[in-house]
């Protein structure tokens, strides 16, 4: 993503933010990157919910816009609930003026640095700044606003990616009784027969990608499939990939089953020790590092967006016993599309299903320790053509 800012005031940028971001933030810290005048990427993280926890924010911002090529300057702008009432100030002062700090030290031109808060805005470098802010009017009233596109994106809540619709009742039962005789059925069943195509994994997943409806057979078996790591994972790497890496994922499978009871360690332990150890087989270990995101290797943005949106919904008609699979899938593919808190969320939510649930565990550890994917940081090349 890159655009030229054109704001001539501090309340035209902020008018011009939800659509570089392309949704309207909330209770959260967005830092706008630059390169030069051009916008380069933003970052989301949640505000923090004690003061002790400021620091880590801060150093997390700063060694994400490390990574980001290009990025000389940064805009940290805070969305919150408080208001300057509450402070007689703009809230949450002490955590720009931490990361304006660290920013800095590390090279960065801090542009700005912003606050938006319930009763009105202002800026924390602002030393004529009133102690109520300035009106919100000013942003809305904005000459910016009317140059905005897609303004009807502004209103996208990150919270919304987390959310899993509602059951279909009628879908559901359909749902679970396919998955009872799927599951009764033996290695040769006539259940298994009547898949046709969708037996193989790699077909199903290309299947669930089309448009229409999922039959109940094939959601149920996608949901028997995603409750076992060895297609888990290959599903979830062919939604991101495609179909050539999910088929690798699959004919890799047997042999690390095999080095993960040589090692005493679960499938999901072993994809994450072996890149780390370097003791993988290479073509399991590209897998893995594709599954932890290190790699500049880019996912197709509208495939992943359409497999998380089929993702939710076979979620949403699954029994409870078989939705923290699943649940793992798309919460990986959200923080794959760069949606970390509500991959988060949606962790916390298999979790609360199924506490022991080792993937789930792995992967909340993870993003908690705020990794992102390479992917994140490396320039498009249609980035690289508009510069020129």
């Amino acid at each position: 993503m890159t655009t030229i800012i054109r704001a001539g005031s501090a309340q035209e940028f902020l008018a011009l933010v939800p659509s570089i971001a392309g949704f309207a933030p909330s209770c959260s810290l967005v830092c706008v990157a630059f390169d030069g005048t051009r916008t380069v990427g933003v970052l989301r993280h949640d505000l923090p919910r004690r003061p002790r926890d400021r620091d880590a924010l801060a150093a997390v911002v700063v060694a994400a816009l490390c990574r980001m090529p290009g990025v000389d300057g940064v805009v940290p702008i805070v969305y919150t609930g408080a208001g300057f009432a509450d402070h007689s100030d703009a809230p949450e002062r002490r955590l720009v003026e931490l990361l304006t700090a660290r920013a800095s030290e590390a090279g960065f031109a801090v542009r700005d640095g912003l606050c938006v808060a319930n009763d009105g805005w202002g800026s924390y470098l602002d030393p004529a700044l009133p102690a109520t802010g300035h009106p919100l009017t000013l942003i809305e009233r904005s000459a910016a606003v009317v140059t905005v596109p897609d303004v009807d994106d502004r209103r996208h809540d990150p919270a919304r990616h987390a959310r899993i619709p509602d059951s279909d009742p009628r879908r559901a039962a359909a749902v679970a009784r396919a998955l009872d005789r799927l599951e009764a059925s033996g290695p040769s069943g006539a259940e298994l027969t009547r898949l046709g195509d969708d037996l193989d994994p790699v077909e199903l997943v290309e299947h669930l990608l089309e448009p229409g409806a999922v039959p109940a057979r094939a959601a149920a078996w996608f949901l028997h499939l995603a409750a076992r790591p060895m297609f888990r994972d290959g599903m979830m790497l062919q939604f991101a990939f495609g179909p050539l890496v999910g088929a690798a994922a699959h004919d890799d499978a047997a042999e690390t089953v095999e080095r993960a009871e040589h090692r005493g360690r679960s499938i999901d332990e072993l994809l994450v020790v072996e890149p780390a150890d370097g003791a993988g087989e290479p073509v399991a270990e590209i897998l893995a590092r594709l599954l932890l995101g290190q790699t500049n290797l880019r996912p197709a943005r509208p495939r992943v967006e359409r497999a998380a949106d089929v993702v939710r919904r076979l979620v949403a008609d699954a029994p409870e016993s078989h939705r923290a699979g699943p649940l793992c899938i798309l919460a990986w593919l959200l923080w794959a599309l760069g949606r970390g808190s509500a991959a988060g969320a949606i962790l916390d939510t298999a979790l609360d299903l199924d506490p022991g649930h080792t993937m789930a565990t792995l992967l909340l550890r993870h993003l908690g320790s705020g990794a992102l994917p390479e992917w994140a940081f490396a320039r498009p090349p249609e980035a690289d053509a508009n510069a020129r």
